[in-house]
């Protein structure tokens, strides 16, 4: 073909592809000088098969930097000025250029030709190879440099296809329709992870941070939801840069209650140190790994000796997070801890402005039947925040493994409150009021024999939740929302001052009928209180409330008044 410069193994119809690809980008430019930035940054004259096609491309280049136009007929002007016209094929070669317009794919035609232009140098380099090593009297070795300079030239070209390192800023400029060509964040992990980000979890010491962190690494492994949220399933790989040792039970505890092994995690034991020299390797692996979610736990271990307090050095400590995502193109997910006070990540700033997400764990209560692990959105840099999750915890008891002193050993893992809890949360009052109701316990015990059935029942709780528990269930059995009196009680007992103590009334302080002497409790009726109504047909005489603190039975003006305990527990209710 006329006036194209060689391209070894190539069939006709390539180079009729080829050639069409260099006149999109030539029609393109001269009907929108704004396309030209973005091509240059992929390609330059000499990528240009045809000399005709890379003469008319610099000269629409040079119009550019002039901020004159570049139709058709300004390109001629300027090729007839410089008396190259004829060269480049004259005006009506200009018109049929102009007629190829690649509409908003001018990056798509500049990377064809681009592709086509390395290929060739290529072809180029494997042929003078070739005539080095078969050439009279070659030596081993001459054809290195060959390859050395071919290295050294793409690296320079890559810097700036045009040479010039402004023109290449200039290249990566986008207008706002062009905005609409960029790639958009990929969601692993619903709303809340997404591919080729950076992100964090905070939260205090001991507040379950890992445990959440290896139940999302093992949903995104497995590829089941993780509570509610669609996971995108990828490889991942969990750099453990402290509590090694405890991960092998986290991992069997989550694998026994999930009925699945978990597949595609994969542990670094050890932690890499982000400023030091084996951080590049391990950026290197991780680019041939390609996984989808990478882990650092903790922040502090992979920049040990690093002043967190200074964002000059933090800052390098990023960039150097920022250089792994990069590389991979994965969801980079660092666990840190917050300072003694408030829920703020720990030491500079610095870390928070690169961040694409972050999130805050934090505890509450103490032991696994009681504990709440809250989940909360911190930052979406952009998507909105969403709601807070809640998680449980349920103990898993290894199989086959026991402690040296014959007890079993176990682990925790996370339930969802969110989406399995209908009721009261476990480890409140209502929850052990509910457990209780279960187990038919009656509901006018008190706190200390609710204590007795929580043991036996297997419900741990603390002393001073069970008045609450035991007045919530009192509360549950009277009428209209207000605690019931029994039926052989009045609420109309009549009551006479407290006696002065020791004057042989046969009353004491507290009493609402005359007992017996030196008796606080009042069970003693006096023959002039007024009996209780006859019970009606159908009608169950109900027992007597108690004190929620010794179970003793109350009477008269301590019901009246609200009281849910005896005088010696002297406690208005709520």
């Amino acid at each position: 073909m006329e006036n194209v410069r060689p391209f070894p193994h190539q069939a006709d119809h390539d180079d009729l592809n080829l050639l069409d690809s260099e006149r999109f980008v030539l029609g393109t430019a001269m009907n929108d000088a704004r396309t030209v930035h973005i091509m240059r940054g992929l390609i330059r004259g000499a990528d240009f098969s045809k000399p005709a096609h890379e003469l008319i491309w610099n000269t629409i280049c040079a119009l550019v930097d002039r901020g004159a136009a570049t139709l058709y007929t300004s390109v001629a002007a300027e090729l007839d000025r410089t008396k190259e016209l004829r060269r480049a094929g004259g005006l009506p070669y200009l018109t049929i250029l102009a007629d190829y317009v690649g509409g908003g794919d001018a990056d798509h035609w500049a990377s064809k030709v681009r592709a086509a232009s390395d290929l060739r140098t290529e072809a180029d380099l494997g042929r003078r190879i070739v005539q080095a090593a078969t050439a009279e009297g070659a030596e081993p070795g001459v054809s290195v440099t060959f390859i050395d300079d071919y290295l050294q030239r793409q690296k320079e070209r890559a810097a700036g296809r045009s040479g010039d390192p402004a023109d290449a800023l200039l290249a990566e400029l986008l207008d706002a329709s062009s905005l609409d060509n960029m790639p958009v964040l990929e969601p692993l992990v619903g709303d809340l992870l997404h591919l080729d980000s950076l992100a964090r979890i905070i939260g205090p010491s001991g507040h379950m941070k890992s445990f959440v962190v290896i139940d999302i690494a093992a949903h995104v492994g497995t590829g089941k939801p993780w509570h509610g949220h669609h996971v995108r399933q990828g490889t991942v790989v969990y750099l453990v840069a402290e509590g090694a040792r405890g991960i092998r039970k986290r991992v069997r505890a989550w694998e026994k209650h999930n009925g699945v092994k978990m597949d595609h995690v994969l542990f670094m034991p050890r932690p890499v140190q982000t400023r030091g020299p084996e951080w590049d390797t391990f950026i290197e692996a991780m680019r041939r790994l390609q996984p989808a979610l990478i882990i650092i736990d903790t922040q502090a271990r992979v920049s040990v000796g690093v002043e967190e307090n200074s964002n000059t050095e933090l800052g390098i400590v990023v960039e150097r997070l920022d250089d792994l995502r990069r590389a991979t193109e994965a969801c980079v997910l660092v666990i840190h801890h917050t300072g003694h006070i408030g829920e703020h990540g720990r030491g500079a700033s610095a870390a928070k402005g690169a961040l694409q997400s972050e999130f805050h764990v934090s505890k509450k209560g103490d032991n696994a039947s009681n504990i709440i692990v809250t989940f909360k959105v911190g930052k979406q840099k952009d998507d909105e925040e969403g709601d807070d999750l809640q998680f449980g915890l349920k103990v898993v008891t290894l199989d086959g493994e026991q402690k040296p002193d014959g007890r079993p050993v176990t682990s925790v893992v996370l339930e969802s409150l969110d989406l399995t809890q209908n009721g009261p949360l476990p480890g409140t009052a209502g929850y052990i009021a509910q457990q209780l109701d279960q187990a038919g316990v009656p509901a006018h015990y008190g706190r200390d024999r609710l204590r007795s059935e929580c043991i036996r029942i297997g419900i741990q709780a603390r002393t001073e939740l069970l008045a609450e528990v035991a007045r919530i269930r009192k509360h549950k059995t009277g009428q209209n929302g207000t605690e019931h009196l029994s039926p052989n009680l009045s609420p109309a007992l009549p009551t006479t001052p407290d006696p002065i103590p020791g004057t042989g009334t046969g009353k004491t302080p507290g009493q609402t009928c005359p007992g017996q002497d030196g008796d606080s409790t009042g069970q003693a009726v006096d023959p002039t209180c007024p009996l209780p109504p006859p019970l009606g047909r159908g009608q169950v005489e109900q027992p007597a409330p108690c004190c929620t603190v010794c179970d003793t039975p109350l009477h008269g003006y301590r019901l009246d008044r609200g009281y849910t305990t005896c005088l010696e527990h002297d406690t208005p209710a709520a």
